[in-house]
């Protein structure tokens, strides 16, 4: 009704603009909400949300006890719902918007739903005109129909949103975060008041949750630690591991370091009515006997305090370098996160023998020009002026041509002659010559790439 007739029935009756975007955060805070009841919860814009309740009724003493149970929890935080469970989503859509809502039994969906208006489909106003002036008042006349008539008059589209809200097309929920790979859960009576109490609840989760993951012979990649509170707000804390691991000592310990490293500190509030452990993604683990080599206990030491940093410190702040298959030397490696496992491959990427090694382990961002005087155009420099300071070198090595990528943007580039050289204070340096003399370029120019420890 008009704002002025509403008025006038209810004088008390006050008015404040409407605010899109927090009507949308506030939804998604409802959303994370009932993730206490299945972690399959996606949002049905702009005042709906949707649950996949599949097998979690037992946890509640029934889809009944479940329906009530969350009425009154979210009427106790100022929310006023209806609450419908069907065998599929369309049905239980509609059924909670056009009924008193309630548990529909098994295989009475689509009768329940065949009874309401045609407005329970959520078509537009012109499509819900024209299935009004051709008689079809409810749900149930409008399916009687045939679907290719109803298609060849309302259009295809207006077919799909029927079959889905009579439960025929039953599309799978897209929640709103992705379904972990395996979870286990804690609920309690009493809330729990502190956070020592938390962590030992979340120690026997831990052990729990490596059990299971032990039994599907899976190890974990990425886990979440979710803090439910009594007031409604959910504290989600997640970190991942280099390698795949079952060890809930270690997982335990992460978790500590990702705790203590938080912003925010975890608050309990209120209490913690429930805590969950979620591994959010997971690969096959086989167990191997373990080596008595040193190279390997070392390589596992280093694994852990990767993990412990990224835990502390967030997963893109530790890096280690991964070697890249490329023709540029400044583009044979680049930094990733070192959980990946780049932390120990750059050493692969440059070629040792019994000598001096062939390229220096760090180069300068980008090439400086330095002004070269050599014998022979195409030989060996035997001068260079670099950074104003002038060197003669004692003993060259090279070339080591190098021909860059011709097909990246910008097309061919010159060809690079690279040297090992050493001046006459014994420091060696690592220069190329940008450019084929006479086939290439007519006048090459020398840069000095980088510095040999």
């Amino acid at each position: 009704m008009a704002f002025a007739e509403a008025r006038a029935v209810c004088p008390t009756l006050r008015a404040a603009p409407a605010d899109v975007h927090e009507d949308e955060r506030l939804l998604k805070a409802l959303a994370d909400w009932c993730d206490r009841y299945t972690p399959l919860v996606a949002l049905d814009p702009p005042r709906g949300l949707l649950l996949d309740v599949s097998g979690c009724g037992a946890l509640f003493g029934g889809e009944e006890s479940l329906v009530e149970g969350l009425v009154e929890a979210l009427g106790s935080h100022g929310f006023a719902c209806r609450v419908a469970v069907a065998d599929a989503a369309g049905p239980a859509r509609a059924l909670a918007w056009f009924t008193q809502g309630g548990v529909a039994p098994a295989g009475s969906s689509r009768d329940l739903v065949a009874r309401l208006p045609v407005v329970a489909l959520g078509l537009d106003e012109a499509q819900r005109t024209a299935l009004l002036r051709a008689g079809l008042k409810t749900i149930g006349a409008t399916a009687a129909r045939g679907r290719g008539e109803l298609a060849a008059r309302f259009g295809a589209k207006m077919v799909a949103t029927l079959d889905r809200t009579l439960g025929h097309d039953d599309p799978p929920v897209s929640p709103l975060r992705p379904a972990p790979r395996l979870m286990v859960e804690r609920r309690f009576a009493e809330p729990i008041a502190t956070v020592e109490a938390a962590l030992a609840a979340l120690a026997a989760l831990a052990d729990a949750l490596c059990g299971r993951l032990e039994a599907a012979g899976l190890g974990l990649m990425g886990a979440e630690a979710a803090f439910f509170r009594a007031d409604g707000r959910v504290t989600r804390v997640a970190l991942g591991v280099g390698a795949p691991s079952r060890d809930p000592r270690l997982l335990l310990r992460l978790f500590r370091e990702r705790l203590d490293a938080l912003a925010d500190p975890l608050d309990p509030g209120f209490g913690y009515d429930l805590l969950r452990l979620s591994a959010q993604t997971a690969e096959p683990l086989v167990e191997t006997v373990r080596s008595f080599d040193e190279g390997a206990a070392a390589r596992a030491e280093l694994a852990e305090l990767v993990d412990r940093l990224a835990a502390r410190h967030g997963r893109a702040r530790v890096v280690g370098i991964r070697a890249v298959d490329a023709h540029r030397p400044e583009r044979q490696a680049r930094f990733e996160p070192a959980q990946t496992g780049g932390f120990s491959e750059a050493a692969q990427a440059f070629e040792r023998d019994d000598g001096p090694p062939r390229r220096p382990l760090r180069l300068f961002p980008a090439p400086e020009p330095i002004e070269v005087v050599a014998e022979a155009p195409d030989g060996p420099p035997a001068r260079f002026v670099w950074r104003r300071a002038s060197h003669s070198v004692l003993r060259a090595e090279g070339p080591e041509r190098i021909a860059l990528e011709w097909w990246r943007p910008g097309g061919a580039k010159p060809t690079r002659d690279y040297f090992r050289v050493e001046d006459e204070a014994g420091a060696r340096f690592w220069i190329f010559r940008d450019g084929l003399f006479g086939r290439e370029i007519e006048h090459p120019r020398w840069f000095l790439h980088g510095l040999f420890a």
